[in-house]
């Protein structure tokens, strides 16, 4: 009778730690810097593919880049007319670098720009960014970005 009294209690310690595990993973969520480190790399990416919507998708609908020089319209125009002429966009990102400010994050990172077709120049130049993220329905989306040329 010992015997099945053991295995039952290793049975509910080991139920028990299982629930355990799986309660702490299911509230695991990735810290705030590492999602919009994430939204960079996937915005760097969705504009290598000429990806508009892609790179929309990471930017408010009040996004303002370099001080009103680009909405998230014109930005996400420009990608799309690209891919439409044959364009490719290849961008190398430095490491990002992420700060909280109140309730809001702000990302520095340098990036560098080339261009493979036939209208652009092959080097478009390494650039300084600094956007600032907010969140917005429950994502972490860019709403101001400034970019200066480095090289």
């Amino acid at each position: 009778m010992t015997s099945g009294f053991a295995r039952a209690r290793v049975l509910i310690v080991a139920a028990v730690a299982l629930f355990g595990v799986l309660a702490l993973s299911a509230c695991h969520h990735p810290a705030d810097e590492v999602l919009v480190r994430q939204a960079i790399e996937s915005t760097a990416q969705a504009a290598e593919e000429g990806s508009a919507r892609g790179v929309a998708s990471t930017l408010t609908e009040d996004f303002d880049g370099n001080a009103g020089t680009l909405d998230r319209r014109a930005l996400s125009g420009m990608v799309g007319v690209f891919a439409l002429r044959g364009e490719q966009v290849k961008v190398n990102l430095g490491p990002i670098s992420v700060e909280r400010r109140g309730g809001r994050l702000v990302a520095t990172f340098t990036v560098a720009l080339r261009a493979g077709g036939r209208l652009l120049p092959e080097n478009l130049g390494v650039y300084k960014v600094e956007s600032a993220w907010r969140q917005d329905d429950g994502e972490w989306r860019c709403y101001s970005a400034t970019w200066t040329w480095s090289l």
